[in-house]
């Protein structure tokens, strides 16, 4: 019995069929980055609208708000932060009362009501985002457990999300630029135990998103990322130096989260 191979010209049609999947593909994935990068922004400006339309009804930033626990239903003790209400056990239908201080605080307990959580909460109870949060810290000891999902939301980038810090006061820090961090909200990877601050983005992703809402340089404007010698994020800036960082967009590794000096 006679076999018959490929001819050349089949096994060329073969490739070029094998080389149009090929981009099609690479392409495919390209453009859903590419939306995933867009979404940055278009989420960023849906919490600040949704945080200045609550100070704007309750004359106080969510999470920080003293009269919570009137609005909606107290978690316990006297539904004040502080006061008792931290500890109780509650649901995500209720909540605690911020202490008014203007300052969003993190947590003094594992599983406890704190305002960097109940922003979120707040911001849900008053139906200006969806989804619904604890308000809590998450099991960790450490008193900035961000669980995306539950007591922070997540992004339309996969495996990311968003999550409210503490204030800086401009001191030199091992992580960040010194600069003075106003309720800063990052966006970045869950990270166990701690704030929402694993790499999500490349240099040049990080650059092209601070190009188009800032001034392009990570230490410098409203939008910035981590020292170029932090763990959190090695090799995404070029230097230490504020005034003279820039991204490294010879990098071609995840390296990248992205801090945001909201200003609130």
């Amino acid at each position: 019995m006679r076999t018959h191979g490929f001819s050349l010209v089949e096994l060329s049609i073969v490739l070029v069929i094998l080389g149009l999947l090929t981009g099609g593909i690479l392409a495919g994935q390209n453009l859903i980055r590419a939306a995933e990068l867009r979404a940055v922004s278009t989420e960023y400006n849906k919490w600040i609208s949704a945080a200045n339309t609550f100070r704007d009804k309750y004359f106080q930033l969510p999470g920080d708000f003293t009269r919570a626990h009137e609005f909606w239903a107290s978690a316990g003790g006297s539904g004040v932060i502080g006061d008792g209400c931290e500890t109780a056990s509650g649901s995500t239908t209720q909540t605690c009362s911020g202490d008014g201080n203007g300052r969003l605080s993190q947590a003094t307990g594992s599983g406890q009501y704190a305002e960097i959580f109940t922003f979120w909460q707040h911001l849900s109870l008053a139906g200006m985002i969806d989804g619904s949060y604890t308000g809590k810290n998450g099991a960790s000891t450490f008193n900035y457990d961000t669980v995306l999902g539950q007591n922070a939301p997540r992004s339309k980038i996969n495996n990311a999300g968003w999550g409210i810090t503490i204030d800086f006061d401009g001191a030199p820090s091992t992580h960040y630029f010194p600069n003075l961090y106003d309720s800063p909200m990052s966006i970045g990877g869950d990270a166990p135990d701690e704030y929402v601050r694993q790499p999500i983005f490349l240099p040049e992703e990080a650059w092209n998103i601070d190009t188009k809402m800032d001034d392009g340089r990570p230490g410098t404007g409203f939008l910035n990322t981590t020292r170029s010698t932090s763990p959190l994020g090695t090799g995404c800036a070029t230097t230490d130096v504020p005034a003279t960082a820039e991204y490294s967009l010879s990098n071609s590794a995840v390296a990248c989260q992205l801090i945001f000096n909201t200003g609130l």
